[in-house]
């Protein structure tokens, strides 16, 4: 985990925000259904980042605990927007999205494809937006 040193303090390299963001969103994945892994291997599926952002609200040191809430805000023809929060207790510390498509890897070539009703119906059920996990830094 990258640190960096700033007044004597050991603060969390700002990277380290996106990797929680894609862990999370692996985590709400499986959660829902939709394994990606499997999607890759047998039907070519991936959700490619199309775009992302971070608000950095509080400092993290080396050693805090985190926790990370995740829900899916929006479901495209074929595109979907996960939230973010990163939390020290109650208090917020970071806050960012990412913007995933529906990729289809098909003979060397990438192309978007409309996200299929099953998966549709999966990212936009209510216990999505209650998924929380946990990773200690």
């Amino acid at each position: 985990m990258g640190r960096h040193g700033f007044g004597g303090a050991e603060i969390i390299y700002y990277p380290n925000y996106f990797k929680w963001f894609d862990i999370a969103s692996y985590h709400l994945f499986h959660k829902i259904g939709l394994y990606p892994k499997e999607l890759m291997l047998e039907e070519k599926i991936g959700f490619g980042s199309l775009d992302v952002g971070c608000t950095f609200k509080k400092p993290l040191l080396y050693g805090d605990q985190i926790r990370v809430r995740t829900m899916v805000t929006e479901v495209n023809n074929k595109t979907f927007r996960l939230e973010h929060e990163i939390n020290r207790g109650d208090e917020l510390a970071g806050k960012g999205f990412e913007l995933r498509g529906w990729i289809k890897f098909d003979e060397g070539k990438t192309k978007a494809y409309p996200i299929p009703d099953d998966a549709r119906i999966k990212l936009t059920q209510v216990g999505v937006k209650r998924f929380t996990p946990t990773e200690i830094i």
